[in-house]
């Protein structure tokens, strides 16, 4: 697969060219902006829709070795990449152990509007993808969490499993929603689909181009904001980390055995970093890290980068490694 006209293909859809607008208005100073009420519903939407579809394949796939595997795959990565982003931080960036350990479990963690990118993507290019990979996406959400709270530990750094990050990390808004639109698809099958077809399909890529247009201001706006928190090295890690992540991702998949869809979602959860779950969990469980930097990394460097440039790369190599 050509990697350079699958990008150039990526960076023409309505879905990108949304974000990027957003992008131009948040660093232009546009008062462009998005009812916080309405940035939420549409967020409500999306999980409800992409976890009931998943829902519903998997009904049609049916529970096997490989989806056992997978899921546990998805959350011993979740553990470990934070441990290695916190290296490669430690190295490159002058950030303190404390900020780094932070930093390190949201690229553990996964970005469920690349997750949901990523399957548009794949269904404009006709390529399957296994619907329980929804459910992988959700497994992946919290390890990254307690692998970043080990770190703080270790480093001396303070951070303690305060009394309310449990119920945090475990009944977080979006897993929850996640997790029930995925069991109600996989309850009621293809027969509940079509009972909501017309609100779950037709208007699924609108309501993402919106979404993403929300995303690119809230980007653009932390980038003007944390110009001055961020070093050239934890700039950089913004850029190298998702690549290794689906390095990672890549090999685990072709050890699995998944097919080229489902080894796409695998390297793009191993490659992207949460800007919705773990940072409410930080706010809870490390108040004194920076959020600007956390923040300004996952949404503002590293989110773009998947969304433009990442995906069809990661396609690419997929497609090299296991065949299209």
């Amino acid at each position: 697969m050509d990697i350079f006209s699958l990008a150039a293909e990526t960076l023409v859809t309505p879905i990108v060219l949304s974000f990027v607008l957003g992008l131009f208005a948040a660093l232009v100073r546009s008062d462009l902006s998005i009812p916080e009420a309405i940035a939420k519903g549409m967020s409500l939407y999306l999980l409800f829709a992409i976890g009931f579809k998943g829902g519903v394949s998997l009904a049609d796939h049916g529970i096997d070795l490989t989806l056992g595997l997978t899921l546990l795959t998805g959350v011993i990565l979740s553990a470990l990449i934070p441990l290695i982003a916190y290296a490669i931080l430690r190295v490159l960036s002058g950030l303190s152990a404390l900020d780094a350990a932070a930093v390190s479990g949201h690229y553990g963690s996964i970005s469920i509007v690349t997750f949901v990118a990523s399957t548009s993507v794949l269904e404009s290019q006709g390529i399957a993808y296994d619907g329980y990979m929804v459910a992988v996406a959700a497994a992946m959400e919290a390890p990254a969490i307690l692998s970043a709270l080990w770190l703080v530990t270790r480093s001396k750094g303070g951070g303690t499993m305060e009394p309310g990050l449990w119920r945090e990390i475990m009944l977080n808004g979006s897993i929850v929603l996640l997790i029930g639109a995925f069991l109600i698809g996989m309850i009621t099958g293809e027969e509940g689909l079509k009972e909501i077809a017309p609100l779950v399909i037709a208007p699924f890529k609108g309501v993402l181009c919106l979404f993403l247009l929300d995303m690119g201001i809230i980007a653009g706006r932390g980038l003007r904001k944390g110009r001055g928190v961020l070093d050239a090295g934890a700039l950089a890690f913004g850029i190298i980390m998702p690549i290794l992540g689906s390095l990672i991702g890549l090999g685990t998949a072709v050890l699995l055995g998944l097919p080229l869809g489902s080894a796409l979602l695998l390297m793009v959860l191993s490659a992207s970093a949460s800007y919705i779950a773990v940072p409410a969990a930080m706010r809870v469980a490390l108040p004194e890290a920076n959020p600007s930097i956390y923040l300004t990394l996952s949404l503002g460097v590293t989110f773009p980068f998947n969304l433009v440039l990442g995906i069809p790369l990661y396609l690419a190599l997929a497609t090299a490694a296991i065949g299209g």
